[in-house]
């Protein structure tokens, strides 16, 4: 049971003998491989939905990983309790989304080492919380399935410098990285700064904002990082 490129990423930036809560696991996959490949010790895989579990069940039994990999019916990481896990992976989900489901149960979060996070949009407002809550990224990568192109986020407690807003937007390891794909994620993200701002171009009153002007900075220092 293989897992596509961007699941793949996420279980890479697994510490091994991790203890792993798999929040939001659909199938079970993610979990499944942690295990396997020897990156967690123990995990919990969780999902708000019985439909999507009973599928993880049935693939736990299929793999004989049933005693190794604990069930829980429940939203985020309200299933946990502190210091039960030490990494808690989010995939599949909104940035913002992301950020809710932390801020909820801050006794569990605040007793992580890591967080591993699959944005499916929102990235630039989760780098953001994670620098405001204690967090820092530390690694990040881009991986492609169907011909769409998917943030992977790695972050740690501890308190760093704050990141660019540039650096929020591509992303504060990549840009220092610069992966095979990141031109065409800056491509991407320069692409939906030029739409915000040509929408704003129709109202007077909205080019007069502190925000259209941060939309044009944005896409000035885009269009300077396309090229390195």
């Amino acid at each position: 049971m293989g897992l596509d490129d961007r699941l793949q990423a996420l279980a890479d930036f697994v510490e091994p003998g991790s203890r792993v809560a798999d929040v939001g696991t659909d199938h079970g996959y993610l979990a499944i491989e942690l295990i396997k490949s020897g990156k967690a010790d123990f995990v919990i895989a969780s999902d708000k939905n019985s439909g999507p579990l009973e599928a993880a069940g049935r693939s736990l039994k299929m793999e004989g990983l049933t005693e190794k990999i604990t069930l829980r019916l429940g939203d985020g990481v309200q299933v946990l309790k502190p210091g039960e896990v030490d990494t808690v992976c989010l995939a599949g989900m909104g940035g913002v989304l992301m950020t809710e489901i932390l801020a909820v149960r801050p006794e569990v979060v605040e007793g992580l080492k890591y967080l591993i996070l699959q944005p499916m949009n929102g990235a630039e407002e989760l780098r953001r919380w994670l620098y405001r809550n204690g967090w820092h990224i530390v690694d990040e990568a881009l991986a492609v399935d169907d011909g769409r192109i998917y943030e992977i986020i790695k972050a740690e407690q501890g308190r760093k410098r704050y990141p660019a807003p540039v650096e929020l937007l591509i992303g504060p390891k990549l840009w220092e990285k610069k992966p095979p794909l990141l031109r065409h994620h800056i491509e991407q993200l320069l692409f939906q700064q030029k739409r915000v701002a040509s929408g704003m171009e129709k109202s007077p009153r909205a080019q007069k904002t502190k925000k259209y002007a941060k939309v044009l900075d944005l896409i000035k220092e885009l269009e300077g990082r396309l090229y390195w």
